[in-house]
Parts: C-alpha cells; structure tokens; sequence
C-alpha cells in the first residue's frame, strides 16, 4: 500500500508533519520540565535466553544485572593506577605460545572414551619407530602437554625491519592474501659450503597397524543446546585473565652427522621454481606481526542463515542507511519513510517528506499493550524535530520542536526513549500516566560531548564513543554527578576508532566494541575495565550485533561473520557474503519470536538491500546434531592412502635409467609400506617451463594450438601414466592389484590416481578441474589440478599445486591460495533418488561440493614454493648440516602466514611437524644444495596438507633422497582415512529426533522473549509475567 501524505491531498488518511509552536523548544540544559504528573520510571532488567536444559517454567532469577547504586554525592573515585596494565602491541583473550605447525583447534589427540572408533586395547596409537635422523614421538604434537623447561629460554630478537600494510585473502574474502616486504640486500661472502646431506637408510620396525582416534569432543556450543545464559564466561566475566603476550617460542637443537663431500654438480634439469628469484632473500612482514590469537576459522561454515520461507530480501529503491525492526515490522527512512511487512516483504508505507526534510534517527515506541508492540515510531529530522507515526492508521500522531540541532539518535530503555543531537544535546522523555514515553511527557536534559560516531545503550548505562575514546553516562540519574560514570574516557592504544558495538545475553556484565582497523574492545559494565583486545580481521569492522551466545560483525566488504565468542581463540562460525557492498547495519529483534515464532536477524547493505536471516541458525543447529550422532546411523571403516609429490625438472622416465638409485626409487617408494587403498601421485613441471618461446604459444595462440607440441606434451604425461601403472603391475604384490581412476594434466601439472580394484566398485561422481594462476590467471603454468570423488558416502578432494615462485612473493602465493580454494570449480554434487545421504552426509560447512572445503576430507600437495624468510644461503646450509631445522622452520613462509595472517586460507589444513631437510634447491644429481651463481638459500618447497577434523590421520611424512634427476626432492606422506555409509532408514529417525528436540528449543527461546518484554518493558515481576502468559 503506497500513500501520499503531502500536503495539499485533503482526501489523503495521512496528514503533513505539524509544525509545533515555538513554545515547545527544550529550555536550559541540566532542567527538568515536568508537563503533567508521571509514573515512576520501570526498571529495566537484562534479557536472556534459557538453556534447552531448563523447564518451560522456570527463568532464571539470577540474570538481572548488578549495578551498585551510587551516592547522590557523586560517584566512587577510580582508582588509575589500578586499572590493567596495557602492552603496546593488543591484548589477546589467550595468553598461548606459538608452535611451529599451529595445528587445527580440535587436534589429533586421542579422546579416550567410548566411540565406535577408538583404537582397540591392542593397538598402538604412534607411528612405527623409523631408524633415521627424525626424532621420535615428533607427528603428534599435544596442545595439552605440559610446557617443557626450556620454552621460556631467553632467544636473540630478529632485526627490526619496516612494515607494510597486510593486504589479507579472505577476512572477508573479497581482497588479497599475504604481506608484501621491502627489499632488503644483505652482503653474502663468496664462500662454497660442501652442504650435501647423508641419505639416511633404515629398516622400519614392524607395528601393528595404526587407527584413528577418536575425535576429540568440542566445547559447549549454542548451536548445540540452543541459545542460553549459564556459559562459563557469563559467571566468571571479571576473572578473565589481563592481557599479555605469550611467551617466546621454544627452540629445539637436532642434530644431524656432517654428510659426506658431494659429488660434482651437474647442470641440467633445474625447475622454473628460482625463475623469478632475486638471489637475496627478503624480510617476510610477517614475520614482524605481535603474535596473537585471531578467530580460528577452520571450521567455519559457508552456508547462509536463509529460512526456508520467503521473503530472504526486501529491497529499499532509494539509498538509506538507518532501519529499524520490531515484530512484523521493518521500518527504513531518509529522505522517504517506508515499512515492509517482515512476513510478507509487501510495502505499508511510503512517505516522501517535503523537500529539505530528512528523517536521522529512528526507533519503535514501547507499548503498554504487548498486542500493539511494534505500532508506533518515532523519527528524528535533521531540523531537530521528532515526529511519532502510527503504522495503524498511517497517520502522524504527534511532532515536537525538541531540539536545535538534527537529531542523530533514538535509544530505547524499557519504558523511556532518549533522543541525540549532533550538538551533544542528550534528551530522556520519561513514562506518562499511561506507562509509556510521549512527546507529551516531562523529559530530563543532559550534555554530552560532540565529535559522536558510535553510541549504544545497555540497561541504564550509554557508552559514548567519539573516534578512540569511550564514555558512559547513566541518563535516568537524578544528578549531574550520576549522569557520568567514569571521570576519564576509555580507549586502548593500538585500536582505531570506534564503529559499532554490541552485547551478548549470555555476557551480561560485558559489551563489545568494533574499531576501524579490524579489532574488537570488551569493556567490564560494572569495574569499566578492558577486558582484551581481540584481533579479527583487518578490515573496518562496520556493524556489530548479539544474538544469543553469538556476536555477528558486518564489514566494508558484504561478509558478515558470526563469532562464537565463548572459546580461545574465538571460532567463526559462520561466514558468507551478505551483500555485494558494504554492510551497514545488524539489528536482531527477539520479539519477533513470539510475534512470528522464529528469530529474525536484518541487515542493511549499501546495496540498498535488506536481507532477511535466521538468528537462530535452524539448518547449522540440526546439521551439529545429526554430526553428533552420525554413529547411530552410519557404519565407518579405514583407508589408507599414499600420497608422493615431486616437482620432476622436465624430467622423463627414461631420466631415471642413468643411476641406480633412479631407477629403484619407485620400487623402494612402494615397497616401504604396506599396500595402501589408494595411490596419489601429483607431479609438477613435467614439461619444460623454462622453453619460452613453447610457453608464450601456448598462451598467445591457445586457441590455435599447434597438433605436434600438444601431441609432445601429452607423450609426456602418458609416459608419466604408462611408466606409473608398469610400477604397480611389477612391484605391488600380486594379490594387490590396481586401477587407473583417473589422471588430469595442466602446463607440467599431473595428477594420477589409483585404487585397488576392490574398492572401484565403491566410487562414483569423479569429476576433475583446472585453476589457471600464471599471467594473472590466464595460464596454466602456475594454478592447480583439484580432482573429487566419493567414495561410500564420504567426499574426497585432491589438489596438485604449482604456487608463484620466488623468494618475494609470499603474497602472490597467498592469493593463488585462496583463488584455488575459494573457486567454484567443481560441479555441484547431484542428490540421487536412490540414496539416503543428503548434502550435509557427504560434504561439510554447509557446502554442495562445489568448492574444495565443501568435502569432508581433502589432501593439499605440491611445490607450493614457501622459501626461508631473513636467513643467507649460507647461514641456512649450516642449519641444515648440524639439525638445526627448527631454527629455520620458525622463519618458514608458509608456517609464518599461518601464524600472522588471519586471512591465510591453508590455516584450514593441518601438516604433519616437518622433521626432515628442505627440498629445494639442489644441484642435479648431486647432494649439493644450490652452488650456481645464484646461490638459491635451500627452502621447503613441496609439502602435504591435510585437513579433515576426526577423519584423517598423517602416519608418515618424509622426504626421498635417492632420486637426483631433479633439483627437488620428492615429499611423500601416508594418510589414514575413515569413511561413512549412511543406512537411510536410521537416518530418518534420528532426523526426526533432531526436529522436535529443536522444536523445544524454538519454544523455549519464544517464551524467553515475551518474559523478557514482560518484565523489562511493562515492569512485571517474574511472577506476574509467568502467569500472563498462561492466560
């Protein structure tokens, strides 16, 4: 219904905005003006939600905030100098030391408790004992285990070096990934190091076979008990320990035996990896990052919030930035005035105000009818003026001349609204005799100061923010000296300005603060003391919102995040492109839970869009659940899995016929291990790169290729395949034979894939994908080969990497990273009538397979070509010789990026600790690490990841010694798997299950709403408001 209420329309159901009398401009600041007699002002008490464990009955009598009363002879003195100490780098909310593989935060460690999956009594739960230079006990690093003496061991600083801007994939991830550094040159001596290193050969000690264990419990989550008020930080929030900074990392000695004199180096069947190398290695600006805990997001999900019900999305037709929801209702203003139906998404209203009038501020007026909640705004103008409008009858019910300047906010609290001038004018329109604010009402005058950019009001308090620093006024106090709470202003160095603010039900006694550079403040509302300073992203934090347990933040890129703020680190768990630009506003309006029995949770973009989410989270909540009891309606069983990676110099397989220990490198390989289910062989650069003239054809004329050299490269590929399946036939054992699944090739990559025959018959839906990352993404000599299959009713995914090469291009690395794994490559998984399992039984976060992280277990290989940051050529080779590799891994890129940037998207693989020699770069068929004139610095190039939380186990991570053909070494790894079949009958019962169990928790989280409204808003006791809604 569109209505026109200008003036000069004498037929219209509105009529113009009034202009009042000047006699009813506010008077002098700090009066009171009492129009008529009014009630006592109600007292406003903190909502929640109850747990699922409570009764319907009950609700809890201990939520009520506890503010200590103040003397009406001014506040207590703060006492400075007891405040907590702030460091110069940001606090973080958990003082933890950093590891040189961060593993995934629900580690590999064994829970020892009942699970169809828990290693039997006589199984060993460690990889066999190999007799080489690794260390034992080194694949499963605890993150429980106690620290050791020598992790607080006083180590020399690194050189202090200039810092640029992180530019960062994916927090959101619509920008880069990675750091970029300035040139630094160091001055190496011209010395030659004899740096081979001793092939270590040992016989692997027999050991019964080696399961997964099972997955360690997750900490207590809305998601799972619905949303609630009892956490375990809601009741300790002034325990929490001062921010500080972790202690320094461990450093630990390996010793290796001097190599015996290399022989000499040979000068063919060098990679491309040093093509764009400057021959002096720079300093990484990560490595200059404070460490800190950002929000781990491995296990996040991408899936949005959508109901299942239309409307997901009102569009707006005109650029506003304020809104406002309660119930049924979403109102947006500026220069029109509009309200959408929340069901229906069909337009109420539209107002066009006169010309120069625009609408500032906004904000639904309590009821005294908990019917007629909802009916009735109030709009501040940029004259000062605030006008109430009834939705009812479309009318301007009211208007007031109240302040001088344009109105900037609209607060409510229980039974009062405050009104916010620009000039710092700070308006409380008390209850009149019905119960309830009006313009009519005695209104109470305070000042606060100008330069305003946030402001949010919780319980009696108002924090006030302008740029860094916050203030907090108590606007129902009777005196001046009440009116400020805190005689200085808050802010925490190192934070930019503030933009947004929130609280949780579950905190009570905490509010949260959004700053532009990325962090988030949590402020005590009883002590006002900074709790931490957690780092989540670096981009402006836009908008912030609570919705039960969980925070939800808005940023300048359309990704809205949802952070559950109850573990350390904080876990994101969800993330998605809410709006193709900018998000402007979160609001979450919990009545309508008992208006329209679901939990709406609005933004605004400045796509002019208003999207529609499930604050409850309905889809994730039962998606939890059914993973939970997956036991009791799958049947699991193992797999192995034999990756190898090599990146082969252009090499062939007649290359391999030259030396001895060539040529037996592929028996040796098979050999070592039992027959394993699956053979992964990924191989880069089986073509020649360095032949220009061939890889600027292949670009220039890609669509003219030339029949002889696509005929060359594709000999070479079917070599590789041919010479691979010959292996198998000749050395696995007859009773174990193999077959061919599939293998894909791209400009020198080349993925080939092999199963037993048995286990054919069990895979079905292999499809295969490129993603092109040289020359900016329109060629194939950089990117990677994803292949995926399901096998049973578990996804697979693997990926066969190429990454930028060269000492500097950590970010370039970076953003091939994240192209690869956020593209939606793959097609999506097609659902088949016969089958029982649905998109959540095959794949996970809430994805269709599409996209690599949609498959519950995928394996990363490659050159992914991460060097040694800050460290000579030199310097590196005598690490090397005398063991000391944990020195160098601290400095290594890729473990650099996954400590310091939260955006870096392999944070979601784990690896196996590195307990062997870097790869790259050696002389051809020597031992020699690179004694060419430039000198490459040795550097972990070719790596294994993995990433599957309960499913995937690394036994083995190693590197091969005896092939020389290349100036890589080959990394292989061997990986236990655990796949599900899904019985369909099973699943629907407990589908079942899981629907009413979330019916209940619907309910009780209605029923907390209207108590909520009953009791802060029209002042009934817990009592009165439980016995209303019986009637």
């Amino acid at each position: 219904m569109s209505v026109d209420i200008r003036s000069g329309t004498s037929g219209s159901p509105l009529r113009d905005f009034p202009s009042p009398r000047n006699g009813d401009g506010p008077n002098a600041v700090h009066t009171r003006h009492a129009s008529r007699t009014a009630t006592p002002a109600l007292e406003a008490r903190i909502s929640a939600f109850l747990r699922p464990t409570e009764t319907a009955s009950s609700f809890p009598e201990d939520l009520t905030v506890d503010t200590k009363s103040r003397s009406d002879a001014g506040p207590p003195a703060i006492n400075r100098a007891g405040k907590p100490q702030i460091p110069i780098k940001p606090p973080v909310l958990k003082n933890k030391s950093s590891t040189l593989i961060a593993p995934e935060p629900k580690s590999e460690a064994t829970a020892h408790r009942a699970s169809p999956f828990n290693t039997p009594p006589s199984s060993g739960e460690a990889s066999p004992v190999k007799k080489d230079f690794r260390p034992q006990g080194q694949y499963h690093p605890s993150r429980t285990s106690a620290p050791q003496d020598d992790l607080l061991e006083d180590r020399p600083r690194l050189p202090a070096r200039p810092e640029l801007q992180m530019r960062l994939a994916r927090s959101p991830p619509k920008a880069q990934s990675g750091r970029s550094s300035p040139a630094k040159v160091q001055a190496l001596p011209p010395k030659r190091s004899m740096d081979g290193l001793a092939r270590a050969r040992a016989k692997a000690a027999q050991q019964t076979p080696v399961r997964i264990p099972a997955t360690k419990p997750a900490q207590r989550s809305a998601l799972e008990q619905g949303f609630g008020v009892n956490s375990p930080l809601s009741t300790s929030a002034r325990a929490l320990p001062a921010p500080a900074i972790p202690a320094p990392r461990r450093s630990v000695d390996r010793r290796r035996e001097m190599p015996p004199p290399p022989p000499p180096p040979a000068t063919v069947g060098h990679s491309r990896d040093d093509e764009e190398d400057n021959g002096v290695p720079e300093l990484n600006s990560e490595l200059v990052a404070g460490p800190t805990d950002f929000p781990d997001a491995t296990q996040a999900n991408r899936r949005a919030p959508k109901f299942k019900q239309r409307p997901w999305q009102i569009p707006t037709e005109y650029d506003t930035r304020l809104f406002a929801v309660c119930g049924d209702y979403v109102c947006t203003t500026g220069y029109y005035t509009r309200v959408w139906s929340v069901r229906s998404g069909e337009l109420l209203v539209n107002e066009e105000h006169r010309e120069g009038l625009k609408m500032t501020a906004v904000a639904f007026k309590p009821s005294p009818n908990i019917e007629d909640e909802g009916k009735r705004i109030w709009l501040g103008t940029n004259t000062g003026e605030i006008h109430e409008l009834d939705l009812v009858s479309q009318k301007v019910v009211r208007s007031k001349i109240a302040h001088r300047r344009e109105v900037i906010r609209i607060f409510r609290y229980a039974s009062e609204l405050w009104t916010l001038d620009e000039g710092g004018e700070l308006y409380v329109w008390m209850p009149d005799h019905g119960g309830m604010p009006s313009l009519d009402s005695q209104y109470t005058n305070w000042k606060v100061p100008k330069g305003h950019t946030f402001s949010i009001a919780t319980g009696k308090q108002l924090w006030y923010a302008t740029g860094k620093n916050i203030r907090v006024f108590r606007p129902s106090a009777r005196s001046d000296t009440e009116f400020h709470m805190i005689i200085n202003p808050l802010s925490q160095p190192g934070t930019g300005d503030v933009t947004s603010g929130a609280c949780l039900d579950s905190k009570p006694d905490l509010v949260y603060f959004g700053h532009s550079d990325g962090k988030v403040t949590i402020y005590s509302r009883t002590d006002f003391s900074c709790r931490a300073v957690v780092n989540v992203s670096v981009y402006r934090i836009s908008c912030l919102a609570g919705v039960g347990d969980y925070l939800w933040a808005g940023y300048s890129t359309g990704m809205t995040y949802i952070y559950d703020t109850s573990t350390n680190p904080w876990s994101v768990k969800k993330d998605w492109p809410a709006h193709d630009k900018q998000v402007c506003g979160i609001i979450a309006d919990p009545t309508s839970m008992w208006k329209a029995g679901r939990l709406n949770v609005i933004t605004m973009g400045q796509d002019n869009l208003l999207r529609i989410w499930d604050g409850m989270l309905e889809s994730d909540w039962i998606e939890s659940r059914m993973q939970a009891r997956e036991p009791e309606h799958c049947t699991f069983r193992e797999l192995s899995v034999a990756v190898l990676t090599w990146n082969a110099g252009a090499s062939k397989p007649s290359h391999l016929q030259h030396s001895m220990d060539d040529q037996n490198f592929f028996y040796d390989y098979l050999r070592a291990q039992n027959s394993p289910d699956i053979l992964v062989f990924g191989f880069q650069e089986l073509v020649d790169l360095e032949d220009k003239k061939q890889t600027a054809k292949s670009f220039f004329k890609s669509k003219r290729k030339d029949p002889a050299e696509q005929e060359h490269m594709s000999h070479q590929y079917r070599a590789w395949r041919d010479h691979l399946t010959r292996c198998l036939a000749e050395h696995m054992p007859d009773a174990q034979s193999y077959q061919l699944v599939h293998s894909a090739s791209m400009v020198g990559l080349f993925t080939c894939v092999f199963v037993k025959s048995a286990e054919r018959s069990r895979i079905r839906h292999i499809h295969t994908a490129e993603i092109k990352r040289g020359m900016g993404g329109l060629h194939g000599n950089k990117g990677a080969i994803i292949m995926r299959l399901v096998l049973d009713d578990s996804s697979l995914c693997f990926v066969n990497c190429h990454l930028a090469a060269g000492q500097t291009q950590t970010l370039h690395r970076n953003n091939d990273v994240t192209a690869i794994l956020e593209a939606n490559a793959l097609p999506s998984y097609p659902l088949e009538q016969a089958s029982g399992a649905q998109h959540s039984d095959v794949f996970t976060a809430g994805g269709d397979g599409s996209m690599i992280l949609d498959h519950e277990i995928c394996i990363l290989n490659g050159d992914l070509n991460y060097r040694i940051d800050t460290m000579g050529r030199d310097t590196v080779v005598k690490h090397v010789q005398q063991g000391n590799l944990s020195r160098l891994l601290e400095r290594d890129q890729l473990l650099l990026s996954r400590r310091k940037n939260p955006g870096f998207r392999l944070r979601a693989f784990q690896e196996s600790p590195i307990n062997f020699a870097p790869t790259y770069k050696y002389n051809v068929r020597t031992d020699d690490y690179d004694t060419s004139e430039k000198r490459r610095s040795p550097a972990w190039c070719d790596r294994i990841l993995y990433r599957g939380i309960g499913k995937i186990k690394m036994e083995e991570y190693r590197r091969w010694d005896q092939l020389r053909v290349s100036d890589h070494r080959p990394v292989s790894g061997r990986l236990l798997l655990r796949v599900k079949t899904v019985d369909p009958d099973k699943r629907e019962i407990i589908w079942d299950k899981c629907l009413k169990d979330f019916d209940g928790v619907r309910q009780r989280i209605a029923r907390a709403a209207q108590l909520e409204y009953l009791t802060n808003v029209l002042g009934l006791s817990h009592r009165e408001a439980a016995a209303a809604l019986k009637t």
